[in-house]
């Protein structure tokens, strides 16, 4: 940035009553504005002043044209071009009672020579509040107000939205575990069964070879149960049908009930016509029970793995979206991220939602502040959720471009409205209706991503397709960069 001097070519007194900025200021004000203020003139092709910089002069155009810019994704991108004599920029806000360093919100750049009228910030800020001290306290009030208002109603937006996980997250906690507790209270009873069953045909009716031809059996029939394959409902059901008229026809009483059991567990006849080789027909109906309850223990032994394993996968879900007991800057999968955070919404997603995970695998590991980036995945998701309602598809896709992951969540909802999207970042703005959203989650989202990881967020939408995709840089935030995250 080019730097204020204390020498140089004053403007004269009546020029400077022709910048509107200054035409309303008495005899007084106006040769204060004169006596610190300097006449600066640049080439084309120069910076006037750069985003990010600390914020020390004020700049008023005279001539020439100017444009401001942007940094988005490392790129200088222009966001206005003007020629007017008067335009203004670079310390605007010196004045707010703010203890932080302040730094040039945009740059500003000549495209032409230009002439420009530049006062120390310490000046405008010493100006204004010595002059409109009314003014000031409104301005600290409105700036500040905001800032604190933001960061309470930001705290209060992660808490209810912690909140609204940790229920479904106790919701799908508590499903596996009604079912491993059914399951083991089945499971006794069936045991208690087998014993039962067992005393009946090993009371010396059966000599050993049969005895052991029937454990044959058994062993069979555990491998079949945990390999058994899944069926249609319609080929359940003919399976089922042909076992209890199986049953029927060999005076096994309650077939209908045996059946079920039998085809779950992948018995079909020609197996258990080796039950009646191995036992005599009085001894057929202890064998076929007690071969039941050994599939049936089986099935329920391989329901509570089952259920075992949705609580330590949801555990470590929970425990990847938090990221307890991690170090906040880390080297990650964004696909463990994208799941860890997928899984926290399965309470909250409908029955008539098809969520699409197109994930590019090849994707190298980043660092990220990954429970924060958690955040974004979690206000673009509840937001995609929120705007497909009942039905619909939400897509989650992974990608490279360049040196950055892509990471983007798509919905098939009604679309932004053209008219506000250029909004949609802007803090206390949603399109939800009042008490459904703070307007923050976006806001929150952007700054994690530009702010915190130097990375972008862009939005593409039309009715049936709305689609963020969130840029990260490979490298990650480089050290000894500012985070820009706020108080």
């Amino acid at each position: 940035m080019t730097g204020m001097t204390e020498a140089g070519e004053r403007l004269a007194a009546d020029e400077l009553r022709t910048l509107f900025l200054f035409e309303s200021l008495d005899d007084e004000k106006l040769a204060y504005i004169h006596e610190h203020g300097r006449v600066k003139r640049l080439p084309a092709a120069t910076d006037i002043f750069v985003e990010g910089e600390p914020a020390q002069c004020f700049y008023v155009l005279l001539d020439g044209t100017v444009s401001l810019t942007r940094l988005v994704r490392g790129d200088r991108v222009e966001i206005s071009r003007s020629s007017q004599r008067g335009a203004y920029g670079g310390a605007t806000q010196p004045y707010l009672n703010d203890e932080r360093v302040q730094t040039y919100l945009q740059g500003m750049r000549a495209i032409t020579d230009v002439t420009l009228f530049t006062l120390p910030a310490e000046v405008i800020s010493t100006a204004m509040r010595r002059w409109f001290p009314m003014a000031m306290h409104l301005l600290d009030g409105l700036f500040l107000g905001m800032r604190t208002t933001q960061t309470v109603v930001g705290e209060r937006e992660r808490l209810q939205a912690l909140g609204s996980l940790s229920a479904g997250l106790t919701h799908e906690l508590n499903n596996p575990a009604a079912a491993a507790v059914r399951a083991t209270s089945v499971l006794r009873d069936r045991v208690a069964g087998m014993r039962h069953k067992l005393a009946m045909i090993a009371d010396g009716r059966l000599d050993g070879a049969r005895l052991q031809r029937l454990v044959e059996l058994q062993e069979t029939a555990v491998k079949k149960a945990a390999s058994a394959p899944t069926l249609s409902p319609l080929e359940t059901s003919d399976a089922e049908d042909t076992l209890t008229d199986w049953l029927d026809e060999h005076d096994v009483t309650s077939g209908w009930d045996l059946a079920p059991t039998l085809t779950a567990g992948g018995i079909d006849v020609p197996w258990l016509e080796q039950v009646t080789a191995a036992v005599r027909p009085d001894d057929l109906e202890p064998a076929i029970r007690w071969l039941t309850y050994t599939v049936e223990t089986e099935l329920l032994l391989g329901e509570i793995d089952d259920a075992l394993g949705r609580i330590t996968g949801l555990v470590g879900a929970a425990k990847q979206y938090s990221q307890l007991d991690r170090a906040p800057n880390q080297t990650v999968d964004v696909h463990d991220l994208l799941d860890a955070t997928l899984a926290m919404f399965n309470s909250k997603i409908k029955p008539g939602v098809r969520v699409v995970r197109e994930y590019d695998r090849s994707l190298p590991a980043i660092p990220v502040y990954a429970a924060e980036l958690n955040q974004v995945w979690t206000n673009l998701v509840d937001n995609a959720l929120y705007a497909i309602g009942e039905s619909g598809v939400l897509t989650v896709r992974t990608g490279r471009k360049d040196d950055r992951v892509v990471v983007e969540v798509a919905d098939t909802g009604p679309g932004i409205p053209a008219d506000v999207r250029s909004r949609i970042f802007e803090p206390f703005f949603t399109t939800k209706p009042i008490g459904d959203g703070t307007g923050l989650g976006l806001d929150i989202s952007y700054r994690i991503v530009v702010n915190k990881h130097h990375g972008d967020i862009r939005v593409d939408s039309e009715p049936g397709r709305t689609s963020f995709r969130v840029s990260l840089p490979i490298a990650g935030p480089q050290p000894g960069t500012p985070d820009g995250t706020e108080a």
